[in-house]
């Protein structure tokens, strides 16, 4: 009988080229840190029992009123042992995740370099610009603690930071987001699909793209489309194009630039896409960025953006809190002030009408889902496969 609630073994992984190659250990490791990530979900409900059972009374007690906003409830919260044996273990299992992704890739850079130059020479369809200069705010972090973020190059023509996030997001998840990593992609592009069906993009484009695991949906999708695919991050883009290309898909050109500053022309695009890209945005960049998008969408066009939800006035103070997690303590800086922005205004400032303002919610679709997952489990916010969908039609 197959085990039930357990995440998928890491060898349920889709296989292709540019996945490095593991050994029976590193397995065991990836496959031991997806299951305690799984059961700090179910240990992270206990933090909301220290709040409303230890946490609050001892509060008003003491101040003699409620807790006004996040940073109170952090103080008040981080004296609790509940949430310091939670917290110090959750950021235990992202340090582990990456020393164990770090340490799988790092043996075989070259390996994985040279499959990446044979994929990819000969190809017009990935656009290297050296003179491209990755954002401060993205030069000052190592998202979620991955040393040298999306961008560092340890040797000539790397793709070693792509093939640690590609090898490792199955941990971080546990296995939700299916056996390609794609599961928001699938879930955008099978919406659009069944809310549009009659919408027939000429031109799309993804950014922030990352390793390009959430675009292949897309371009199957419409094969007929003539998609680009940009990030600021040359290690990414390599291995994204020769992962498209090994996968066969021929139709996206990966390109490195700017999302706030682009070089395309006015109104050259259909569809306008990101997925978990805005809240790696720092300081008035989500606002260049939206402007931008404004421009080169054509009249018609749409945008669409994945992110975790947005903080509402109707969202309560703990899941604020508790969402916030990795602002602190995951290297996501920009995260909070990105999710307590009001989406409406994000879009209007930039230029799109408040009617044509859209919100949906959506859900990866996991192929690694056999049927032994509970549909009741406990949401691991900032981490579940749960978003929030916001955008709008350009008038």
């Amino acid at each position: 009988m197959a085990a039930k609630n357990l995440p998928p073994v890491w060898n349920k992984m889709a296989k292709h080229a540019m996945l490095p190659e593991t050994t029976h250990d590193e397995r065991a490791r990836y496959n031991f840190l997806a299951n305690l990530n799984k059961h700090l979900a179910h240990v992270s409900q206990g933090n909301k029992i220290a709040f409303e059972k230890r946490v609050v009374p001892k509060f008003e007690k003491e101040h003699g009123r409620t807790i006004r906003d996040r940073e109170e409830l952090k103080d008040a919260i981080s004296k609790d042992q509940q949430y310091q044996s939670w917290s110090s273990l959750r950021r235990c299992t992202m340090e582990m995740r990456q020393q164990a992704g770090r340490s799988l890739v790092l043996r075989q850079a070259e390996a994985l370099r040279d499959k990446a130059r044979k994929l990819n020479e000969g190809k017009d369809t990935l656009v290297l610009d050296p003179t491209c200069k990755v954002p401060d705010y993205l030069m000052a972090v190592d998202n979620h603690l991955m040393p040298g973020s999306y961008h560092t190059e340890l040797i000539e023509g790397d793709v070693t930071a792509a093939a640690n996030y590609d090898s490792g997001v199955f941990v971080t998840t546990a296995g939700l987001l299916g056996r390609y990593n794609d599961g928001g992609g699938k879930a955008i592009t099978s919406w659009m699909k069944k809310t549009y069906p009659n919408f027939d993009p000429k031109r799309i484009l993804d950014i922030g793209c990352g390793m390009g695991h959430n675009v292949l949906p897309i371009a199957r999708a419409y094969p007929n489309a003539e998609i680009i695919a940009i990030d600021t991050g040359a290690p990414m883009l390599r291995y994204a194009h020769a992962r498209a290309i090994d996968l066969g898909i021929t139709n996206v050109t990966f390109v490195q630039m700017d999302a706030a500053k682009t070089t395309f022309e006015d109104e050259s695009f259909d569809w306008v896409q990101s997925t978990m890209f805005l809240h790696e945005t720092g300081g008035k960049s989500i606002y260049r960025i939206m402007n931008e998008i404004y421009r080169l969408l054509k009249p018609g066009g749409i945008t669409l953006h994945i992110e975790q939800p947005q903080y509402t006035d109707d969202m309560s103070l703990y899941e604020k809190f508790i969402r916030d997690w990795d602002a602190y303590y995951n290297s996501e800086p920009y995260w909070s002030k990105m999710h307590d922005i009001d989406p409406i205004n994000l879009m209007t400032v930039s230029g799109f009408r408040k009617e044509d303002f859209m919100q949906i919610g959506a859900k990866a679709e996991n192929d690694l889902d056999d049927g032994s997952q509970k549909t009741d489990e406990p949401e691991d916010h900032g981490r579940s496969p749960i978003w929030n969908v916001f955008g709008a039609f350009k008038n």
